[in-house]
């Protein structure tokens, strides 16, 4: 059963014109301002002139091809058609006299488009276009003959004869406005009673009259006007030819009526009237009429635009009207409406067919005829044709025999649905169509028993049909005295049955079953006729069974409506049934293991590609591993060496760098830290047992200072620019205060280089507050590049942080486990079979099923699950603790001794003591620092002696002056006031921390006095002195603190020793115990053995295709994820993070260990030397490099940069110089010279300077052929090169009659033809002898050799003859295949004069190939006023040997060296911006790009040009074969070649710009170019002056001058001395000897000295005032190092040797003497 929906027409029909837009009447065509009316009757010129102007036009006026194309469409091509032609003459009102035998418009315009079949004659008259021509013009003189004929109405102008009135008209809304109008005569063609050739004296005296005023006053502001012509106020002007009226008028929009054109009863009608008349006099008034009776009348708008709601009751069509008047206008406007009613419900519906009619919704009718559908709906009133019909009208719809052949035998379901365009909703009706089989072959028997005539009242008859539906029977039983008639129906319907077998009832056994049919039918029936097909449906019914929890059938089974697609469940209780929720994977038998992996020859696709996965995974562990054990040395908090022993308040330092490219340094790094409470100690950021600062590298530093710097404000870094690449670019930098926890962070994002960004050493970086770490971009940045170093399970295999636990090694295995299980999961699901009625869901453009939902949310749960347990036990594993032993053997590296220290004890002994008093002085400077106090000014200059009681009375002092009390300050009674204690402390206003770290440092103080012993000072009594005040402020601070804290002091923990506490702290805190490790290596091993394994066992099962395609597929898949979907993912999820979330990701890697050989050493002061000073302050690194090191670092830097660029530059031009000239001379072949001289040699042989046409058959059929056609078939000349297709012969011609005769030669010169011009040029086809055709319908032979052929049907192009340009067509024929058929056309030719006064050069053309060489050659001989060749050589097939693929080799590396280039002129570009137009040798460089770009594509054309070429050979072997486009582009292609290689030539000059003699010539040229212009101006104009004078005077006779150009030429060759000087004094000795002399006199004596004059004078100057180029010094630097790298010496012109200059300036060798000795005592 079918369903076709019927849709009935509109039922609303008519056709209504816009009033408001310029139409023409039914019988007019409109085409560019003007309606054209195309009149069927037969009318002379005359005749159809004053019908035309009876309606105010004319006859129609051809102005262009436009027109002409618009007129052809509507034109009958085998009819005659007056055009409104006519004899040329004067306008009246001007003095011109008409042109001769040429024809003009009625108005007297040119005619400047035509298309004349022939040109008119003289005796012409008028025009018409001529039949059977193609719509060409034809002039004649009989005018008198009757033709049809076109009229022509110009919009906005009318004419009236005889003294009527002229008819002016607009449409509705507009008015009239004159422009022009006159009565009289300006031209004679106009309102004529007869022919005129040309006006006669009395005729000439016509004249016109201006009646502007006279139509205006009739007609201004009117919508239509009848112009009369008031004859009493003037005479007539025209007496003899008569006058007429012309007005020339314009229709303004002065009222606007808008309305829909459709609508419904009783709908609510918007009708809006605009008045655009502004301004106007009086009130406007109007009147409204809507056409139904209802009018507003009047109706005064208070704007200039209203609206009015009108409801109309009736349908109909209504003309809606408005009609406004003010003092001086009055327009009326009109606009029709349809007004409908909505369509009804079918009332009747019918069908036909043949002769079977059916009422009601089920029609039959004959399959194969066309069927009739009658309906009727109904309707109150309907509109047709603009008419109203009442009650209800019968619609007819027909389906044609193609529609019901493709419904096809049976029933169809058939809607039927009628709307018009005011209908709601549509009226809809369902129609069943039954198309049934015509029958044939009816035959019927009476059944009888033993053919024995039955007895009975029952007769049994059988009655078959061998085709046909159900039909209808009528019974007639005609007997002896009546005839009986009964009807029956034949019953022929298929009948159906469905057997449902269940398990039961298959007692088989597994195996073939057959099904017998056996029929059941009447006693005596011995066959039967009958179609069975059976269908077999294997089904089953089950539920899920809660109670067992499994599939059951039982209670159910399959229903006997069971269908392919559906399955019917019959069951005897309610259950839950379940219908592909989950969608079942791909069946794979893993009892088949080793059936499958033995077809591993036949599909090795999988299993080699799941094993090359296995191997690739060993190769990357071993990386892996190895990158490990490298970052495990970086991962270390250093303690800096420079840190001072006796500070005590720890930072942490967190330096990254960036991961731009460069951002590592070589360079030393010092920082200092800047807070409230003051400033830490430069301090030298290094490490000597591991890199520091590397790319994307975190470096952890361990900081002391004596006291709490309080909060951090800013930190200060610089480098002294060291190293292979100084250059360092510093992310971010985070300070930790170990004591209070505190972090301060500071976004540096800074490059600290000298040549690059702000080229700075020294920067000072503020801290950053949380607006500043909450920002957008900082958030964005920080989230990406952590997910990216640590997130992404891919990319994180190579930026693995080092503090990181999770390693490479388990980020490869988890990387690796989460492929192979991906693969399963795609296999496994891979070609599932799609539910054709699964309803598909969509999201926009995204279209998926459910099924394909389910596919992804198993193969997640399959994957994901099993890979997020194995990184997350990598993950959060603690590491394991080893066992810390003490390694003696490093202890002696971590001490670093003074450069004074000696190794011998006596010598230790003996200067141990002033080395102590520095240490002590350096003790007393960090108590300075604490009490904020200046320490007096002590210089301790070489030899001079200083005691520790010196010292500690500083301190002394300045503990008195703060607590400004008198007397000696550690006396007893001191001790016991503590009002004075207390004063003491009020004044410090010291925290406790901060008493704490005091009270620490003197006990220091005390320790090291101590050890010292008495013995060590000079004076027992200092000793005990010294002790004594340090004990006295040690027992002041002990008051003040609590004993708790003293008891803390006892032993003060090391900074590392500090760190290893916090460290255990938090390994304490969380995560999984470190062998959970053993349980992710058991899971990875296990997912990845076993998603492998049934990977190889489904690519196996699948084949070899299926595999193939699967495995595209997953590749595919896999690098779109890895590099597309994860990293938007990514991105997303940072923009998130950094858009919403806004929180700052404190989460830190993990704590790494503390250096080993600071771990085990113990107390801090267990050994004497420790107590040295580690800082060496004559490293210049501690001090900022100045301003003027930074400036001159980055001079040399520059310096460097422009020697390897310029050195850079010049290797990669030569290179690309190098392969340009292999590219250039790769396309070309020497061979090609010998060639072209051999064929151009060959056929010159017979030819002559003058040869007369037979002369011309003469050689053509000696030398050209026997060239042609040499002795083996099928090759030219001595057998060397092939003939590809046929030879052709071209010539072109001049057209008769070309050139005007004086009208006093004609007689004598009858026919004339001016010299070729492609204006000129011969195009027509002509007959057998250059006649005419002999008829107009004859069809044109295009092969024919006297039949025209175009330049592109011939695929040539234009060629250069010796002195004309000749265009590529032309009259062609092709010469046979061999000598006796070209023998045979040649004869033709000659015998039929092909070639006569008329031909103007004759072209050879044909293509050989010559395998010796592998080059074609397209020859062209040209027979013009001399003998000329043009050959053009082409290798098409490319050689195999090694040289093509060297060739090619070059081109693709050429053409990287263009993109190399266009890389480097896009950078300049941006950098430049408009600048970059600005220098000359940037638009070079972009000028070669362009020509190389263009050469790469017409490389590609000519390719594809020789192959189009060669198949049109293949396929045509016996025709001429045209090579000429391919051979064009090839020279086209050597063209730009050579330019390129000019150009690049050129750029030479650019690379040597180095060079001190090419930079003087540069300036010299630079500095006279004013005078040179001045000169080259006088110099062109002496040229041109005496190359326009030879070629006057010698043009004519002498060759060298016939010319502008050869003159100019001859000109210079004079100055060069190559000159013939006899051909000149012998035409005429005076001028000649005053012409040359006069020449050399004035260009060589006294201009061309005086243009050398001025350079050498530049060039002079230029040596004096030379300024030394910038670039000098680079090209020195460049010399010195090219000598250095050799070991050469190299000397300046001067006379120095070049040495190479130190590019640090801040080296610390360098430094050394600069620094001041007091510095080193300040220590």
């Amino acid at each position: 059963t079918s369903t076709m929906n019927l849709h009935s027409r509109d039922l609303s029909q008519g056709h209504f014109v816009d009033a408001d837009a310029l139409s023409c009447p039914e019988n007019q065509e409109g085409f560019d301002g003007s309606c054209y009316e195309f009149v069927g009757l037969q009318r002379s010129f005359l005749s159809a002139e004053g019908w035309c102007e009876q309606g105010g036009g004319h006859l129609a006026f051809i102005l262009n091809d436009e027109m002409q194309q618009f007129l052809q469409q509507h034109l009958q091509p085998e009819t005659d058609w007056w055009l409104g032609l006519a004899p040329a003459a004067p306008n009246l009102t001007l003095d011109s006299a008409p042109t001769e035998g040429s024809l003009a418009w009625l108005d007297g315009s040119d005619v400047s488009y035509n298309n004349w079949m022939n040109p008119p004659d003289e005796q012409a008259a008028c025009g018409h276009i001529l039949r059977h021509s193609g719509f060409q013009w034809e002039a004649t003189g009989n005018c008198s003959q009757e033709l049809n004929f076109i009229c022509q109405f110009d919009s906005g102008r009318s004419i009236a004869c005889d003294r009527q009135s002229a008819t002016l008209q607009c449409g509705s809304g507009q008015v009239i406005e004159i422009d022009d109008s006159f009565y009289g005569r300006k031209t004679i063609h106009y309102c004529r009673s007869k022919l005129t050739a040309s006006p006669t004296s009395s005729q000439e005296e016509c004249s016109w009259i201006d009646v502007v005023d006279s139509v205006t006053a009739h007609c201004h502001g009117l919508q239509a006007c009848r112009a009369p012509v008031d004859l009493s106020s003037f005479g007539e002007p025209c007496p003899v030819l008569g006058s007429y009226l012309s007005v020339e008028y314009r229709c303004k929009h002065g009222l606007q009526l808008l309305l829909s054109k459709l609508a419904a009863v009783f709908d609510n009608v918007t009708i809006t009237v605009k008045w655009l008349l502004h301004p106007f006099q009086g009130n406007l008034t109007c009147t409204l009429s809507a056409g139904d009776g209802h009018t507003i009348d009047p109706y005064n708008p208070e704007e200039m635009e209203s609206t009015i709601i009108h409801k109309f009751t009736r349908p109909g069509v209504f003309m809606v009207g408005v009609e406004c008047n003010t003092s001086d206008w009055h327009v009326t406007a009109q606009k029709a409406i349809t007004i409908q009613e909505p369509v009804g419900e079918f009332l009747v519906i019918k069908c036909y067919s043949r002769n079977i009619s059916t009422e009601g919704t089920k029609c039959k009718a004959l399959y194969g005829t066309p069927v009739q559908i009658q309906l009727m709906v109904k309707a109150a009133h309907l509109i047709a044709n603009s008419s109203v019909k009442k009650g209800n009208t019968p619609h007819n719809i027909t389906l044609n025999s193609s529609v019901v052949e493709k419904l096809g035998h049976g029933c169809h379901s058939l809607t039927l649905s009628a709307s018009n365009r005011v209908t709601t909703h549509t009226v809809s009706s369902d129609l069943e169509l039954c198309l049934l089989e015509p029958i044939e072959s009816l035959q019927a028997s009476v059944i009888a028993e033993n053919d024995v005539c039955p007895d009975s009242a029952d007769l049994i008859i059988g009655v078959s049909l061998e085709r046909g539906a159900p039909a209808e029977l009528l019974f007639t039983l005609t007997g002896a005295k009546d005839t009986l008639s009964e009807t029956r129906d034949l019953h022929n319907d298929k009948e159906k049955f469905t057997w449902v077998l269940s398990p039961k009832d298959r007692t088989g056994d597994v195996g073939v079953h057959y099904l017998v049919l056996k029929p059941i039918v009447e006693p005596g029936v011995k066959s039967i006729n009958a179609t069975v097909t059976v269908v077999s449906i294997a089904a089953q019914c089950k539920y899920w069974n809660e109670t067992d929890s499994s599939w059951s059938e039982d209670g159910c089974r399959v229903g006997p409506l069971t269908t392919h697609l559906v399955t019917q469940c019959l069951c005897n209780h309610l259950t839950f049934f379940g219908s592909s929720f989950f969608v079942m994977p791909n069946l794979v038998d893993v009892s088949r293991t080793a059936e499958l992996f033995a077809t591993f020859t036949n599909n090795p696709v999988v299993v080699c590609f799941v094993g090359a996965i296995f191997a690739a995974y060993l190769f990357v562990v071993v990386w892996a591993r190895r990158k490990d054990i490298q970052d495990s040395a970086k991962v270390k908090i250093t303690v800096l060496e420079d840190n001072d022993p006796l500070a005590e308040y720890r930072y942490i330092l967190n330096i990254s760098t960036g991961h731009r490219h460069g951002a590592s340094t070589s360079s030393q790094v010092t920082i200092t830290l800047l807070g409230t409470e003051g400033e830490s100690e430069p301090h030298h950021l290094t490490d000597s047992e591991k890199p520091v600062f590397e790319r994307g590298g975190v470096d952890m530093f361990l900081l002391t200072t004596h006291f709490s710097l309080g909060d951090l404000q800013s930190i200060r870094m610089w480098h002294d620019n060291s190293g292979e690449h100084p250059a360092w670019y510093v992310n971010k930098v985070m300070v930790q205060d170990l004591e209070t926890g505190q972090k301060w962070h500071f976004l540096c994002n800074s490059w600290l280089a000298v040549d690059v960004a702000e080229c700075t050493l020294d920067k000072v970086f503020p801290v950053a507050t949380d607006t500043d770490l909450k920002r957008f971009s900082n958030l964005f940045f920080m989230k990406t590049a952590k997910d990216f170093r640590d997130g992404h399970i891919w990319f994180s295999v190579i930026s693995r942080p080092p503090c990181s636990t999770f390693t490479r090694v388990q980020r490869v295995s988890c990387c690796f486990s989460l492929l192979l299980c991906t693969m399963l999961t795609s296999i496994m699901f891979w070609g599932i079979p799609t539910d054709p009625s699964e309803q598909t869901m969509d999201l926009g453009h995204i279209e998926f099923t459910w099924q394909q939902v389910m596919i992804g949310i198993q193969s997640s749960v399959i994957m994901f699950p099993i890979n997020l347990l194995i990184v997350s036990i990598f993950r959060n594993t603690r590491p394991r603790e080893k066992a810390s032993k003490t390694d003696t053997s490093k202890q002696g590296k971590t001490v670093r001794v003074s450069p004074s220290q000696t190794s011998t004890p006596q010598k230790e002994q003996k200067d141990i003591t002033p080395d102590t008093v520095i240490k002590v002085k350096s003790i007393a400077q960090s108590l300075s620092k604490a009490m904020k106090s200046p320490l007096p000014h002590l210089e301790l200059h070489p030899g001079q002696q200083a005691d520790i009681n010196t010292l500690l009375s500083l301190v002394e002092d300045i503990i008195r002056q703060q607590n400004r009390a008198a007397g000696d300050f550690y006396t007893d009674a001191s001790k016991k006031d503590r009002s004075m204690i207390l004063t003491f402390f009020c004044l410090f206003a010291w925290t406790e921390d901060s008493i704490r770290y005091l009270y620490r440092q003197l006990r220091h103080v005390e320790k090291e006095l101590s050890l010292l012993g008495p013995t060590r000072f000079p004076n027992p009594n200092s000793y005990s002195r010294a002790m004594q005040q340090v004990q006295g402020m040690k027992g002041l601070l002990e008051y003040h603190l609590p004993s708790s804290s003293l008891d803390g002091d006892n032993r003060s923990p090391s900074p590392e020793e500090s760190i290893d506490e916090s460290t255990s702290k938090k390994c304490c805190q969380g995560g999984l115990p470190w062998w959970f490790v053993f349980v992710g290596w058991i899971l990875v091993i296990a997912t990845s053995g076993v998603s492998g394994y049934f990977t190889m066992m489904y690519g196996l099962t699948y084949g070899k295709d299926r595999s193939v395609s699967w495995l595209i597929s997953m590749v595919v898949s896999f690098f779109e994820s890895l590099f597309i979907t994860q990293p938007l993912k990514v991105l997303g999820f940072a923009t998130f993070f950094a858009l919403i979330l806004k929180k700052v990701d404190q989460e830190e890697y993990g704590e790494p260990q503390i250096d080993e050989r600071l771990r085990n050493q113990g107390r801090l002061f267990s050994h004497l030397h420790f107590l040295h000073s580690r800082r060496d302050s004559t490293c210049s690194f501690y001090q900022p490099p100045p301003p003027t090191d930074i400036e001159r670092m980055r001079s040399n830097m520059v310096k460097e940069q422009k020697v390897f660029a310029l050195v850079r530059e010049i290797l990669a031009y030569m290179g690309f110089m190098w392969m340009l000239l292999l590219v250039a001379y790769g396309q070309r072949d020497p061979n090609a010279y010998f060639l072209t001289q051999h064929i151009r040699q060959s056929f010159s042989k017979g030819i002559s300077d003058t040869m007369s046409i037979q002369d011309v058959f003469n050689w053509a059929n000696t030398t050209l052929l026997s060239n042609l056609f040499g002795e083996y078939p099928g090759f030219i000349t001595d057998g060397n090169s092939k003939l590809v297709g046929n030879a052709r012969l071209r010539q072109v011609r001049v057209q008769k009659n070309s050139c005007h005769v004086d009208r006093s030669m004609q007689r004598s010169v009858p026919d004339c033809h001016a010299p070729y011009s492609w204006e000129l040029e011969d195009m027509g086809s002509y007959g057998l002898g250059w006649s005419r055709s002999v008829g107009d319908n004859a069809s044109v032979n295009h092969n024919s050799p006297w039949t025209y052929r175009s330049q592109s049907k011939l695929r040539a192009y234009p060629i250069w003859g010796s002195v004309r340009l000749y265009r590529g067509g032309g009259f062609v024929v092709d010469l046979g295949p061999d000598l006796q058929n070209s023998s045979r056309i040649l004869q033709y030719l000659y015998d039929n004069t092909w070639i006569d006064v008329y031909t103007q050069a004759i072209f050879v053309e044909f293509t050989v190939y010559n395998a010796n060489v592998n080059l074609f050659c397209i020859v062209t001989l040209m027979l013009e006023t001399t003998f000329r060749s043009e050959l053009q050589s082409v290798r098409l097939y490319q050689s195999t040997g090694g040289l093509h693929i060297f060739v090619m080799a070059s081109e693709a590396i050429y053409f990287l060296f263009i993109i190399y280039y266009m890389v480097i002129q896009g950078k300049l570009m941006r950098k430049q911006k408009w600048s970059y137009f600005k220098s000359k040798w940037n638009l070079l460089e972009l000028v070669i790009i362009i020509l190389s770009w263009s050469a790469l594509s017409v490389f590609i054309k000519r390719t594809l040009l020789g192959k189009r070429d060669m198949n049109y050979y293949q396929n045509n072997k016996d025709q001429y074969a045209s090579f000429h486009e391919t051979a064009k582009a090839d020279a086209v292609l050597g063209y730009l070649i050579a330019f390129l290689v000019l150009l690049a030539t050129v750029k030479l000059w650019h690379l040597l710009r180095l060079n001190p003699k090419l930079h003087m010539i540069t300036a010299t040229l630079q500095r006279a170019w004013t005078d040179i212009s001045g000169f080259l101006v006088v110099m062109t104009i002496m040229f041109l002056a005496y190359s326009i004078a030879s070629n006057l005077m010698y043009g004519w006779k002498l060759y060298s001058y016939r010319t502008l150009l050869d003159a100019a030429q001859t000109m210079v060759s004079l100055q060069l001395g190559i000159f013939n000087y006899e051909e000149v004094l012998n035409y005429n000795p005076v001028l000649g000897a005053f012409l040359i002399g006069s020449c050399i006199v004035f260009m060589t004596f006294v201009v061309l000295n005086l243009f050398i004059s001025v350079i050498l004078v530049a060039f002079s100057q230029e040596q004096i005032h030379h300024k030394p180029s910038e670039e000098d010094e680079i090209v020195d630097l460049m010399l010195m190092k090219l000598c250095s790298l050799f070991g050469l010496k190299c000397k300046k012109q001067g006379g120095g040797v070049l040495t190479e200059r130190p590019t640090v300036s801040s080296a610390p060798i360098n430094r050394l003497s600069t620094i001041s000795s007091g510095n080193i005592h300040e220590g």
